[in-house]
């Protein structure tokens, strides 16, 4: 593996308008059965967190299942940003919402209080908080059924498509950063970025991998695309390094030899046992050069 060094940079910290956050949402029925024998349905959302910062907007509500529809979410919505702005928290600027069935009724809900909504899995906050929710609250409720359950049918998975050429660098390799350096991202000289809070708990030593992204002239460019893209993850599929991206995005970013192909996948399964599934994607205009265009953390979690 390559191993880069964190940049040496004189930018300070990024600024950051103060409690201003894009917001996680999830609206979906849980495995709960009320007293009429019908499955509970929640409303959840969560601020997307700041690297530099430990506050979070959190807001639940539940709605009976005879109300399901855009109406009562616009409601909840509206709730939620009055219950947001009394705790000092500016709207979002965007919504991310990863559940395809319930797209077109986020959607409608959204646009009664013109806020945008993004089809997005980068959601990692609102899995975290669901996962808790699952493992300790959810069990102790009445009517909490216990045991396997159905599983959704499982998505038609297609072939992934080829990066579109507005993202292809001049080049590319694998590398490895610190889990130390990462916790200081938030001080490099970046462009556009997805930065995580990274673990406390995680040793600092430990290397985080990713894919690193060269283009001489277009790396500015290119990162806006990239960032236009959502991205997820990263993950080996027999000999092709794939990006998941968006609601149900797959792109093809290289084909490997059978020895890239082992290498990088060993390095992806140890951040999945070690570091929370912890990834980047890097975008510089050199292997060289002390800027990046574009960062994103990424994280490959089990989505439910």
């Amino acid at each position: 593996m390559i191993t880069a060094s964190m940049p040496a940079g004189d930018a300070g910290p990024q600024s950051r308008t103060q409690l201003q956050a894009d917001w996680e949402l999830d609206f979906y029925s849980r495995p709960i059965l009320e007293k009429d024998g019908k499955k509970r349905w929640e409303l959840l959302i969560i601020s997307t967190p700041d690297i530099n910062c430990n506050e979070s907007f959190r807001f639940a509500k539940l709605c009976p299942a005879s109300e399901v529809n855009s109406t009562w979410l616009a409601a909840a919505l509206r709730e939620a940003l009055a219950e947001a702005k009394g705790q000092g928290w500016k709207p979002p600027q965007r919504l991310r919402a990863w559940r395809s069935a319930m797209k077109t009724m986020v959607q409608r809900a959204a646009a009664e209080l013109l806020l945008e909504v993004v089809s997005s899995r980068r959601t990692y906050a609102l899995l975290d908080w669901l996962d808790e929710r699952e493992r300790t609250l959810y069990p102790q409720e009445e009517g909490f059924m216990a045991g396997p359950l159905a599983l959704p049918p499982s998505p038609v998975e297609t072939p992934p498509l080829p990066l579109p050429e507005a993202v292809r660098g001049d080049a590319w390799t694998w590398a490895g950063l610190p889990v130390g350096s990462l916790k200081d991202a938030s001080e490099w000289p970046l462009g556009f970025n997805g930065l995580l809070p990274v673990p406390p708990s995680l040793e600092e030593e430990l290397e985080v991998p990713g894919l690193r992204l060269f283009s001489r002239t277009r790396a500015l460019a290119l990162a806006g695309w990239l960032g236009g893209l959502e991205p997820v993850r990263l993950r080996v599929s027999s000999l092709q390094l794939i990006l998941d991206a968006g609601q149900d995005d797959s792109w093809l970013v290289s084909d490997l030899s059978q020895q890239e192909a082992e290498q990088i996948s060993a390095a992806l399964n140890a951040s999945c046992l070690n570091l929370r599934g912890l990834q980047f994607i890097a975008v510089q205009s050199s292997p060289d050069s002390e800027r990046f265009e574009g960062f994103w953390m990424l994280r490959d979690q089990p989505q439910p």
